[in-house]
Formats: structure tokens, sequence, C-alpha cells
């Protein structure tokens, strides 16, 4: 049984610790909680009878742990990573991996140095519609790739920044992009190829945060094909949809729902007869925005652990798409378009 331990117990917490705690994920147990805030990790402790810490060191000091899950304000990521990869127990970080490039590449060098697997979470991934598409992809379905394009419409009221401090602010957290938005943009760059270059605007249209809640961009990736990124958390007043389209010469399909999990278009010239039943099959709308690939995630991190399988979303793959929303804050700033490989030098995420 592989003993895991949550580092910060807020509000996605209560996903990671239900997986966990609650055996729904084989050989793999909750096994302690920290969080700097004691009310906190006592509720989550007491609730899966774990014991509870507002320190970590301590906790890695007095508990038998195979693997921390930090859960904590992202500004924060790339320092807890670091102070825990001395103890050299593999590693999982929620999204985005950190809010800087030095950042995610000092915990890059950490996890190396200490013999550390680094998991970086990105669930859509592996949506059952997700890895179809991905597997149209593999199979050069498309044929040549047109246009990506991913449009994330949910609402996130002031409320919702106002439960913490942090939120919402350039040095612990950016706006829709980093947040919300980032698994989108991973899986858009994940299925069109490296980009070459973006265009953005942003703006703050309802929230009262510092960073953005509305943005659009352009791309232009390497292969020639082109891009297009549509976020807000402004969308009212409820959430709309978040999801994602790959247009190519010899097919389109596009995924939806609330998270990326419904598949609505799968056209392509060459279609076989096993195919097409695909939107039946394939069309389950989750429940709320988070999607049920976080089950599907933990289940690739304990293969990478106990089998040996090859990590899906380590350090580097999960650098990239930070890269990108750096050079989107870029675009933004200076407006005009930013090529990657890139030092930034106007973006604002976290810097403090």
């Amino acid at each position: 049984m592989r003993k895991f331990a949550i580092v910060g117990c807020g509000r996605i917490s209560k996903r990671h610790s239900e997986l966990l705690g609650l055996g729904q994920i084989e050989n793999a147990a909750l096994a302690a909680v920290c969080d700097i805030d004691e009310s906190k990790a006592k509720a989550l402790g007491e609730k899966f009878d774990v014991p509870y810490y507002t320190d970590m060191d301590l906790m890695m000091q007095h508990e038998d742990i195979d693997v921390c899950t930090v859960l904590t304000p992202s500004g924060m990521h790339a320092e807890h990573t670091i102070r825990l990869a001395k103890y050299g127990k593999d590693i999982v970080v929620e999204k985005p991996m950190a809010l800087t490039l030095d950042d995610a590449d000092a915990m890059i060098r950490a996890c190396d140095q200490h013999n550390c697997r680094l998991f970086v979470i990105k669930q859509n991934r592996f949506n059952v519609p997700v890895v179809k598409m991905r597997e149209a992809l593999d199979a050069d379905k498309f044929g040549q790739l047109v246009l990506g394009t991913v449009r994330v419409r949910w609402a996130r009221h002031q409320a919702y920044y106002d439960q913490d401090s942090w939120r919402g602010t350039w040095a612990m957290d950016g706006g829709v992009l980093t947040n919300q938005a980032s698994h989108h943009l991973d899986l858009l760059q994940w299925c069109m190829g490296e980009v070459e270059s973006v265009f953005a605007k942003s703006t703050t249209a309802l929230a009262n945060i510092e960073a953005e809640d509305t943005a659009v961009v352009t791309l232009k990736f390497k292969n020639g094909a082109l891009g297009l990124i549509e976020a807000t958390s402004a969308t009212r007043p409820v959430d709309l949809e978040g999801s994602i389209s790959v247009l190519g010469s010899k097919g389109s399909v596009v995924i939806g729902g609330f998270a990326v999990n419904e598949m609505t278009t799968w056209k392509f010239e060459d279609e076989l007869d096993s195919e097409a039943d695909v939107l039946n099959e394939f069309s389950v709308n989750p429940p709320n925005v988070y999607g049920f690939g976080h089950q599907a995630y933990y289940e690739h991190v304990m293969d990478c652990i106990e089998n040996g399988g090859q990590n899906l979303v380590d350090g580097l793959e999960g650098r990239k798409s930070l890269e990108l929303i750096n050079a989107i804050y870029e675009s933004v700033e200076t407006g005009k378009e930013v090529f990657l490989r890139f030092t930034p030098q106007k973006c604002k995420l976290g810097q403090r």
C-alpha cells in the first residue's frame, strides 16, 4: 500500500482526499494531511481519521509517507515541492506546477537531485473522449492539422475570489488563463504540437482581482496550424462549457461538456464501422467542472510507481503549458506577438 500525504487542505483537497481516503485508488491510501491553517488541516484529518500537521517537515519526519500531493496556492508550489524533494519521495503537484519558468526549472532540478519523480496534474488528458481523440491524432486520422480551439466559459463569482486573499493575485495565482483554463491550454498544445507564437488580449471584466478574468489568444503552431483560446471566468450566471476542437484535412473532433468530457463531433473521411457509435459511447457529462479525470490520473501515477509506467506529465512536460501561459501574459503586456522560446520580461505572473 502506497501512503500519500496531502499538503494544502483548501478547495481542491476535497477531490483528492476522497479518492485517496475512501479507497477509490487501488493500493493507495491517505496517511496524513498538512496545512498552515490548523482548522483546515484538522477538519480534513479528522474526516479521514489520519494525522494532521501545520508543518510539512514535521509531517515528513514523523510519518511513513511514499508520495506527497501538493495542493497549496499556485505561487507556493515551487517552494513546497523543493522543500519536500529532499525527503526523496515522489511528488504530485496540482496545476500549474509553478508560476515562473525559473521556479519550474528549480523544481525539476530538485526532484532530479533527490531522485524523486515529479507528477504534474493534468487530469483532462485522461478524460475518455480526450484519450479517444489522442488515439486518432497518433493514428494520423486528422491528416494535416488546420485549426485547434479551446473555450472555457465558466463562472467564478466574487465570493470565490474572496475565499482566500491570494486568489486572483499576480504573485500567487494569476487569472483565468493560469487557473481555470490551464488544463485546456495544456490539451491544446498536447494535441496540436509545439507553439511557435502567440498574440493575446485580456481584461478584468467582472471580478475585483489583480489578474484577468477574460482573455482571447491567437496561436501559430510550428506545423503551420493556427489556434484560438477563449477563456473567461466571467460567464453568468453559471458554468457553460469547457471544450476543445481539433480540425484537420481529413477530419474533425469536438469535445465539449463542462470539463472536456462530452464527445459532440467525430467526423473523418475514413471513418470505420467500429466508430459509428463513438458519440454515444463517449458522451459523458460530469457533475461538475472537475470531471472524472482525477481518478484516472491517480491510477496513472500508481502505474508509474508500481509498474514503471511512463510518466505522461513530468516536470518537463508540465513546463510546456507554463511557458505558453507566460508567453500569453508577455503578449498582453507588450501588445506584441511573442515567439516561444523566450525569456519573460513584462509578464507579471509570479512577480512579488
